[in-house]
């Protein structure tokens, strides 16, 4: 009999298979009540699974896990949902997020990951008064997930991430970071390959120039959207902001000029409980990687130890006297927050 490239996958991954009926029953026939966040893939809901077995469980007795169900008529579809277990199913590392197993069954295309408690970064960064998110935790939060990236791209066959954003920086209670969703990640350029030439996919305002306007993906091009997401967990900021006139703003476009002017965009959430010299020393790390030039960037490893050397300055807090408590004039989105140079 004839094996199919999609059979050898699923036979090659050692994850566990579900039926329908289980993951049906474990979030209570998909419940809204159980709705945990929505994307392009599909919907994404909380289910209890046995300890002892593969069946389903009550909460408190068995296991939470994140169960994740295409939409029949969602952006990514098959090949996105096959593309994601084909990556996850041979990744291990403390800040991606575990692919637990999955179910192939009629039309039903659904991914069962471990259940990621503290939400995602994006959530966390803009609740309007999250004081959990001191600088000390952003800092930890920056390097677990440049880890997570810098695995991707130096672990075998590098991989592309290509959807690099804080709603894909899932938290674990003591916020530790794991990279979340997979469905459009590519392997890396190989041999004399300069880049790969790709259909633009991915989120707006994290999309590195080249990419956005040619289609070139390489490893650069994940270093440039994660200098977004720095830009983010610093400012407080989201990448793209829907102002009440209907324009849209940019978060890098916007606050590229005044970081390049060695003026320091923070978080007023943070209010003086940050070290300036590292508060600084983030910002250089922000412009290396949103060079427009991706050969000006760095690789993620050197993110990584740049990162790391910041770890230092995490109890030099209090130390700061603002010149304003205050963006200025322009204000890019509706929190406002701290300016000093």
């Amino acid at each position: 009999m004839k094996v199919n490239k999609k059979d050898r996958l699923l036979h090659a991954c050692k994850l566990i298979r579900f039926g329908f009926s289980v993951l049906k029953a474990a979030t209570k026939k998909f419940s809204s009540k159980n709705l945990i966040g929505q994307g392009g893939f599909g919907d994404v809901y909380i289910g209890y699974i046995s300890y002892c077995s593969t069946s389903a469980a009550k909460p408190g007795a068995g296991y939470a896990v994140a169960v994740k169900r295409l939409r029949k008529t969602g952006a990514q579809g098959h090949n996105e949902w096959l593309n994601e277990l084909k990556f996850l199913s041979r990744l291990d590392h403390p800040n991606i997020v575990k692919l637990i197993g999955y179910c192939l069954e009629g039309e039903n295309r659904i991914l069962v990951y471990e259940y990621v408690t503290g939400g995602s970064l994006e959530a966390h960064l803009f609740k309007e008064d999250d004081a959990e998110l001191n600088w000390s935790r952003r800092i930890k939060i920056a390097v677990g997930a440049a880890r997570g990236l810098a695995y991707l791209h130096t672990h075998g066959r590098s991989i592309i991430h290509r959807d690099v954003k804080s709603s894909n920086v899932l938290l674990e209670d003591d916020f530790n970071p794991k990279l979340s969703d997979f469905g459009l990640a590519r392997y890396g350029p190989q041999d004399d390959q300069s880049h790969i030439s790709s259909r633009v996919l991915g989120t707006r305002g994290y999309f590195a120039p080249e990419y956005f306007a040619k289609g070139h993906l390489t490893l650069k091009t994940d270093i440039y959207s994660f200098g977004v997401v720095l830009l983010e967990i610093f400012s407080g900021c989201g990448a793209i902001e829907n102002h009440s006139d209907g324009m849209v703003g940019d978060l890098v476009e916007w606050a590229k000029p005044y970081l390049s002017n060695k003026q320091c965009i923070i978080d007023k959430r943070l209010g003086n409980n940050f070290p300036r010299e590292g508060a600084q020393k983030f910002v250089k790390i922000i412009l290396r990687c949103l060079n427009s030039d991706p050969k000006g960037r760095p690789t993620m490893s050197e993110v990584v130890a740049d990162l790391e050397r910041l770890v230092q300055y995490t109890g030099s807090c209090n130390q700061n006297k603002l010149r304003t408590s205050i963006f200025p004039t322009e204000n890019f989105g509706k929190r406002k927050g701290c300016f000093f140079s």
